[in-house]
């Protein structure tokens, strides 16, 4: 089947502490955001990439690429308000409903291909198929000051990519309207009652979203060289 990947980029520098979305802020002397495409690119050089960006982010990420001399041979998608109305946009905008998709923050640059991979793998069998990583840390709950212990054994912290059926998560997209508990695209995909499975990311896969993560992100990429 035919696969695509939708990069949602649509963040700001917020809790970066800088004034400049942090899917462009540098990381071993290059946007993050490149290295996430180059992530997709070095698993296949022909899935087709569809970036979602915000409309102002546009001239930006072209004059990036004409800067950093980076191959911006991909789908350029405005984003929508919220990630929700982003990732609808990039559904949008693929005809072939047999495919498959996987749906991956911009700001995830270190997956690997095993685990993007993986993902379309266990999607073509299953529908679904969302990376997800066991708790390393205790979990407790608090309710009005009152601390419950929780079994972190039951709970998984969830990463992207989420990679799908492109028929069925468009459907999803098409039947559920947004609320305040989705938070991601399996949310989406379970409210429409979609089997949602789970598979291994890794714990090196992560979100860059404040100062200590890029530290993270910049060893993580020199270890790997």
């Amino acid at each position: 089947m035919k696969e695509f990947v939708i990069i949602v980029a649509g963040g700001s520098g917020s809790r970066m502490q800088s004034t400049t979305p942090k899917q462009f802020l540098l990381l071993a002397k290059k946007p993050i955001l490149m290295h996430t495409i180059d992530a997709f690119r070095k698993y296949s050089n022909t899935i087709s990439i569809i970036l979602v960006l915000p409309k102002y982010a546009i001239n930006i990420w072209n004059e990036l690429c004409a800067k950093y001399s980076f191959s911006n041979t991909l789908t350029i998608v405005e984003g929508g308000d919220t990630r929700y109305n982003s990732v609808k946009n990039g559904l949008k905008s693929i005809i072939n409903e047999d495919s498959l998709v996987a749906i991956h923050d911009g700001v995830r640059p270190l997956v690997d291909v095993d685990i993007i991979g993986n993902s379309f793998r266990l999607a073509q069998i299953h529908g679904s198929a969302i990376a997800a990583m066991p708790l390393k840390e205790s979990l407790v709950s608090i309710d009005n000051d009152r601390v419950q212990s929780i079994d972190r054994t039951k709970y998984r912290s969830i990463q992207t990519p989420q990679t799908f059926q492109t028929r069925l998560i468009k459907a999803a997209y098409k039947a559920i309207k947004e609320d305040l508990t989705i938070t991601d695209d399996a949310t989406v995909a379970q409210k429409y009652g979609l089997e949602i499975v789970l598979f291994n990311g890794s714990y090196a896969n992560i979100k860059v979203t404040t100062p200590e993560d890029m530290l993270v992100a910049e060893a993580l990429l020199d270890k790997n060289k």
